[in-house]
């Protein structure tokens, strides 16, 4: 019998629009978000026993994608890290466009505690998701979800590398205290797209309510604005 499924909570993060979230979850742990979950399941009775977990996974969906169905999906897709151009098939990656647009993230427990508007409330930390994005489940992660000798296919050839970040005291001091060291590690692991390396072109990413503008060369990101 098929049933819809409604989102339980939303995610509140730093993260207006999709470019620049990290491309896993747990990449940027100075990363923090809360779970703030919708009315029918604003009871702290359902999170009775949680707090003696450190991670969850979160189930959750692609909300911002265009509509894919069985006349429109593809079987293949275009991993930004093999350059954009190589096609793998779709569950063979993490890629957004997908049949039922829907994704997973395990993420650190940081707090658990009940706002007197909100109701239960979760701070999370190691996060990849978009502001306002719903989430349709949530289950503790256990030891058994880790496999030490898991084999990661194109993925091992791939893997994110790092820049030199370059932010002017000047501009770094617009950004709270609070947000910089996450900003920091976002920037460091490269938030453009694996074939753009125009080191005359200026990127910008958006993170909490600011615009952050820069430029990449020779490995170095270097922050031209914050707006």
């Amino acid at each position: 019998m098929n049933r819809q499924i409604a989102p339980i909570a939303h995610i509140k993060s730093v993260f207006p629009d999709k470019f620049g979230i990290p491309r896993q979850s747990g990449l940027v742990q100075n990363l923090q978000a809360k779970i703030i979950f919708e009315k029918p399941y604003q009871n702290m009775d359902a999170l009775r026993g949680l707090s003696g977990f450190s991670h969850i996974w979160l189930i959750w969906a692609f909300s911002k994608n265009p509509e894919i169905t069985e006349k429109n999906w593809s079987p293949t897709v275009r991993p930004p890290r093999l350059g954009g151009n190589k096609r793998i098939g779709v569950f063979a990656t993490r890629s957004s466009f997908r049949p039922n647009g829907l994704a997973i993230s395990s993420v650190r427990i940081e707090e658990i505690y009940a706002d007197p508007k909100l109701g239960p409330v979760i701070t999370v930390s190691g996060v990849d998701l978009m502001d306002g994005t719903p989430i349709y489940d949530i289950k503790p992660y256990i030891s058994t979800d880790c496999h030490p000798d898991a084999v990661c296919g194109f993925q091992e050839q791939t893997r994110a590398h790092h820049l030199k970040v370059s932010f002017p005291d000047a501009l770094l001091a617009v950004i709270p205290k609070s947000l910089q060291q996450g900003l920091l590690d976002v920037l460091a692991q490269d938030p453009r797209p694996s074939y753009q390396n125009d080191p005359n072109r200026i990127y910008g990413i958006c993170f909490d309510r600011f615009h952050i503008h820069f430029q990449v060369a020779n490995n170095l990101l270097t922050v031209v604005s914050v707006e």
